[in-house]
């Protein structure tokens, strides 16, 4: 059985019974599991995290994490909490160093907009390559008032998730978008 825990040891809350050295595993594991997630978030897309970008989501995940388990694990001592905190927070500024520099990191790290109607032509399989559908699509360009693809000029899926729709000058019709009588509306 473990020996009981004595409130407020100082060296248990700060330090913990670990080697020094395991501050540089701490480290290691940070970089390690912030890479992956950014990897993992990237692939998803940006349609799940909404107004945050992919960097913000990790930071707020990994943040949330590592401040959380020193709160309620007793073994878990804060300084290790602390160089968490701080590896992260040195990840996020160094890639916000690397956008502000650099066009080529900032299209990768951020993504770009991609185009997903253009002249009224539905380009779904620029669509696909994100992992979205044509009725994800449609049910944006209804919440931004469009009833038919030919009142496009061209619309982007932002790396947000978002439409940026522009509208054609002179509308032609094509293909209307409007749902079909069976969606269980009634008069």
């Amino acid at each position: 059985m473990d020996s009981p825990i004595t409130p407020f040891d100082l060296t248990r809350m700060f330090v913990g019974d670990q080697p020094p050295l395991f501050f540089l595993e701490i480290v290691v594991r940070t970089v390690l599991i912030y890479g992956y997630t950014f990897l993992l978030v990237r692939w998803v897309g940006g349609r799940s995290i909404a107004q945050l970008s992919v960097v913000e989501f990790i930071l707020v995940i990994a943040l949330g994490s590592a401040v959380g388990d020193p709160f309620f694990y007793p073994d878990v001592p804060i300084l290790h909490a602390l160089t968490a905190i701080t590896v992260v927070v040195l990840i996020n500024k160094g890639l916000d160093f690397l956008i502000l520099r650099s066009s080529s990191v900032q299209r990768k790290i951020d993504g770009v907009p991609i185009l997903v109607v253009k002249d009224g032509r539905l380009l779904d399989h620029n669509a696909r390559d994100r992992g979205i559908g044509e009725a994800e699509i449609y049910e944006q360009l209804r919440m931004s008032g469009i009833s038919d693809l030919g009142q496009i000029s061209e619309a982007y899926l932002e790396t947000s998730g978002n439409l940026s729709v522009f509208k054609a000058d002179i509308p032609m019709a094509t293909r209307a978008i409007v749902p079909p009588p069976e969606t269980g509306t009634q008069a």
